[in-house]
């Protein structure tokens, strides 16, 4: 396992196109030789060196690396991953292990290229990236309150440093999120994807390769219901860092809104088969069930609609497409009661204004949406 997640990683980071990679020996070569610093060829001068540990203890993996400067031996960065191995085949742990320890390796890196991460940046950025910390741990169980609370820290702190860009792309990608989760109503809506594109521009003029900008910059497209520029933009990001799960959402939606419902899906289980990061864990699972239910696979739909609430049942979005499959599967009781929590998360609620908007987006996603919403309205959301 060991010697296959190396190689998986060493894969991935390969597709980087700013970075070069030297590798240990394949997979098949023992454990410890692969571990081995002495593996690389002789004419090799990196400068990083990652090295891991793997144990196994009970039903789950443990992972530990390191990052270490070769010219000086100081250690500049460290993560840490934990995969359950209960009722999971091998292919999926390995995954699961590449992705923790791809993910943030990756986001590392490119952080390597972004001045406020170099030797003497200054209190106001090593500030920064404490917001965007809190802002994003702030909204892992989603809701319009904490959606709120994020949306005041972020933008206070870009109030007093107006030039930072992990601010303006953590401000834009908080208000992107909030157009996608329809926390804004009419003309708030139109000024948030005004402001976020102000944003986006400026941090992209800064910093054109920096992660969390290619990010926020992905999700703008798919919100704003720009799918092909999305397309593009998702996949840039991607070349950056193959792991990213919330990206991959926004790649899927963007394909599912084209009416490209099998790949869609596909992109979305890529996500789950990677888990990362943790934050956005919800969104692929619910990007998934949602597709199923376009695809009338309602049944499948349901465990990855019930793992998204498991994990954030706070939106109120993923109840009521939940709700709909329960209608349509007969589950009647159910469906009234998941739609009555959906309500309660989200009074006002209709028909009509839990619609997204149907600007470029294909036919065949505009005529999946009307075989759903009848079931929706059944199981207690109002018409209009």
């Amino acid at each position: 396992m060991a010697a296959n997640v190396t190689a998986d990683v060493a894969e991935g980071l390969a597709k980087i196109s700013n970075i070069r990679v030297l590798s240990p020996p394949d997979p098949s070569a023992s454990v410890a030789a692969a571990a081995s610093p002495v593996a690389f060829a002789p004419a090799a001068n990196p400068d990083i060196l990652v090295e891991g540990r793997l144990q196994k203890d009970g039903n789950s993996w443990g992972l530990q690396a390191l990052a270490t400067n070769t010219n000086n031996g100081e250690v500049r960065w460290s993560t840490s991953a934990s995969v359950a191995t209960a009722n999971v085949d091998d292919m999926l742990q390995r995954s699961r292990l590449t992705g923790g320890l791809g993910y943030n390796l990756a986001v590392h890196l490119n952080t390597l290229y972004y001045p406020g991460e170099q030797p003497g940046a200054s209190d106001a950025l090593a500030h920064a990236k404490i917001v965007v910390d809190q802002a994003t741990a702030y909204i892992n169980q989603t809701s319009r309150e904490r959606f709120a609370a994020s949306q005041t820290m972020l933008e206070n702190a870009l109030a007093k440093d107006p030039d930072n860009v992990d601010l303006e792309a953590a401000l834009a990608a908080d208000q992107l999120r909030g157009i996608q989760t329809n926390w804004y109503t009419g003309k708030e809506a139109e000024a948030a994807e005004g402001k976020a594109q102000s944003l986006l521009e400026r941090a992209l003029a800064a910093q054109p390769q920096y992660l969390p900008v290619l990010e926020a910059h992905c999700r703008f497209m798919t919100a704003t219901n720009h799918f092909v520029e999305a397309l593009v933009s998702c996949a840039n990001a991607l070349t950056f860092n193959p792991w990213d799960g919330l990206v991959r959402f926004n790649l899927g939606m963007a394909q599912d809104e084209l009416g490209r419902f099998p790949e869609a899906l596909a992109t979305f289980k890529d996500a789950d088969r990677y888990d990362t990061p943790q934050v956005s864990r919800w969104t692929w699972l619910l990007g998934a069930g949602l597709t199923l239910v376009l695809m009338d696979r309602d049944e499948e739909a349901l465990p990855w609609l019930q793992r998204s609430l498991a994990i954030t049942p706070g939106t109120g979005r993923t109840q009521i497409v939940l709700a709909g499959a329960y209608q349509r599967l007969g589950r009647y009781d159910e469906a009234k009661a998941v739609m009555a929590e959906a309500l309660k998360l989200r009074p006002g609620s209709t028909a009509e204004n839990v619609e997204m908007p149907s600007k470029n987006t294909s036919p065949l996603w505009r005529e999946a949406l009307k075989r759903i919403r009848p079931a929706e309205i059944v199981a207690g959301l109002p018409a209009h």
